[in-house]
């Protein structure tokens, strides 16, 4: 099994029962005699998911917020976590996570339910662990896989500030403030969430990069997407730092840790809250991209794939 859909496709084998919904959504959905108690569970990983010289308060704070985002995909209301540590014996560098750890916890509203701590290797990278558990009043919380023939596609804010925080912090720079802090401190949409979960046919939010995220979308609902790359928001710091060029646009789509709400709604929706329609669902199968009425030729990568 060399790549992480090999690995989850021997593991739907196992994950049979409905609530797991097949391993093809942000969470699962078990229902509890009619409340809809959701659940996931996200990992980082020091020099995969965060830098290792990236504050610890500010790796607890993604911890808590890249949970909670596929809770609001689902237009959950969080209700707890449980966290995993690994210990390093860094007191200082645990203490500074703690202090993060409190601060996110407090912005979300959401208590620290429990968990477990390990020691780990000297040397050895930081991994975390997080579950989220959040709550849905809906009979059905959306999933990947309800777009419609005709559906438009949706993106609730700019893409590409966290792809662009990264890279400004591997050139050694820490401005613009709003793109480091779209990396280190990505915000969880809990309450968009919630305002569209009871309008959309498929919700998801954008982490793995806009191109890929949408390709699971429409592969999960059976259709065909097209998608305007012209039409992605960016945001005004990414345009002065990085540019408004088709490249840079692409960088955009397939940079990841957005943490964006990507939906689909039929065409005549009126949406709760601000959003920009980026393409549109069709019969068929497979993602066709254009930029400016002209086809452009999908990206040898789409986003991140472990």
């Amino acid at each position: 099994m060399k790549t992480e859909n090999a690995f989850i496709n021997a593991l739907r084998k196992i994950a049979t029962d409905p609530a797991a919904r097949e391993l093809a959504d942000d969470a699962a959905v078990l229902d509890m005699n009619g409340t809809k108690l959701v659940l996931t569970h996200d990992m980082l990983l020091e020099g995969v998911h965060f830098l290792p010289d990236d504050p610890a308060q500010d790796v607890a704070w993604k911890l808590v917020s890249v949970n909670l985002s596929d809770l609001a995909a689902k237009g959950a209301k969080p209700v707890g976590v449980l966290m995993g540590y690994g210990l390093t014996g860094n007191p200082s560098w645990d203490a500074g996570f703690v202090q993060g750890l409190n601060a996110a916890l407090s912005h979300y509203d959401v208590p620290l339910l429990g968990g477990d701590t390990v020691k780990q290797p000297q040397g050895n990278a930081r991994a975390l662990g997080l579950t989220a558990i959040g709550a849905s009043a809906l009979a059905c919380p959306p999933a990947r896989s309800g777009a419609r023939d005709g559906d438009l596609i949706y993106v609730t804010g700019p893409i590409g500030d966290g792809w662009a925080g990264l890279q400004l912090l591997l050139d050694g720079k820490d401005a613009p403030g709003a793109l480091i802090g779209a990396y280190r401190r990505p915000m969880a949409l809990v309450e968009k969430g919630q305002q569209l979960a009871s309008h959309v046919h498929a919700m998801m939010d954008v982490s793995d990069g806009l191109l890929i995220d949408a390709q699971r979308m429409a592969d999960a609902s059976g259709l065909a997407l097209r998608l305007d790359l012209g039409a992605v928001p960016l945001s005004s710091d990414y345009i002065t730092a990085f540019g408004d060029d088709r490249q840079h646009r692409l960088d955009a789509v397939t940079g990841g840790d957005d943490y964006q709400l990507l939906f689909a709604v039929a065409q005549d929706t009126a949406l709760p809250c601000k959003a920009t329609s980026i393409g549109k669902f069709a019969a068929g199968s497979g993602l066709k991209l254009e930029y400016k009425s002209e086809n452009l030729p999908l990206p040898a990568s789409l986003g991140y794939e472990h």
